[in-house]
C-alpha cells in the first residue's frame, strides 16, 4: 500500500489520507467531532472493511461532509493507495 489522498478542505467535504499501518487506525479532525465523530469514524472503518482493507493508517480532516461523501473519498483514497480498482469486475 502506498500513501494516497482524496478530497478537499472545502466546506461540506473531507480530505482523507490513507497509508500503510497495522490494524485500522483512524485519526480525525472535525469541526463537528463532538456531535458526529463516532459516526464519521464508523463510516470510514466500515468502508475500508467492505473494501477488504484491514491494515491502514487513515488521517481525515472533515469539513462537515455527509456520509455518502465520506464513503466516496475513502473509496477513492483506498483505490489510489492499493491500485485495486473497485469499479471494475
Amino acid at each position: 500500500m502506498n500513501k494516497a489522498i482524496a478530497g478537499t478542505l472545502e466546506s461540506g467535504d473531507i480530505m482523507v489520507t490513507i497509508g500503510p499501518g497495522e490494524g485500522l487506525q483512524v485519526n480525525l479532525q472535525s469541526s463537528v467531532e463532538a456531535q458526529f465523530g463516532r459516526q464519521i469514524r464508523e463510516v470510514i472503518t466500515r468502508t475500508l472493511e467492505d473494501l477488504g482493507i484491514k491494515d491502514a493508517q487513515v488521517d481525515a480532516i472533515d469539513k462537515g461532509a455527509l456520509d455518502c461523501t465520506i464513503r466516496a473519498r475513502v473509496t477513492a483514497a483506498a483505490v489510489r493507495a492499493t491500485g485495486k480498482d473497485v469499479w471494475k469486475d
